[in-house]
């Protein structure tokens, strides 16, 4: 914005207020635990559709696994988890303090969750462990908006 002082001079004056409204403290990380909450839950959909479709031969050593030899089981609490975890996501980006608390829930559910890929694909399942964790610490530290 340019303005004239009595002299005739020419001035630049910076425009008053910010442009974009000032970001608190933990909204990238209130951002990143509700992205990473709902692409986890996606990944458990994918996951659960698998397991219902499945029709070839299973490894011979789910008959020792977490929740038996049964993959239908595994595939009904593969759904129920994403659809948890996707809830908790929405509810998060919403801003909704009840998704605080509701993603503390679905962060652990979605961490255990991964131990049953744990014998299959030991590196995948720790990254989605290490993930959830991440997402619990940013609920901890960055959820409580009352200080807005």
């Amino acid at each position: 914005m340019t303005t004239n002082d009595p002299g005739g001079r020419h001035t630049d004056v910076a425009p008053s207020g910010p442009a974009y409204p000032e970001a608190a403290p933990g909204d990238g990380w209130m951002f990143f635990a509700g992205t990473i909450l709902g692409l986890a839950g996606l990944m458990r959909l994918v996951d659960s559709f698998w397991a219902f479709r499945y029709n070839g031969a299973l490894p011979g050593d789910l008959d020792q696994a977490v929740l038996g030899h049964d993959l239908s089981t595994y595939a009904w609490l593969w759904l129920v988890v994403g659809l948890v975890l996707i809830a908790a996501s929405f509810m998060l980006l919403a801003r909704s303090q009840v998704a605080r608390w509701v993603g503390y829930v679905a962060a652990t559910i979605g961490a255990l969750s991964a131990l049953t890929w744990m014998p299959y694909y030991p590196i995948w399942s720790l990254t989605y462990i290490a993930l959830m964790v991440l997402t619990f610490y940013a609920l901890a530290e960055y959820g409580d908006r009352g200080t807005r």
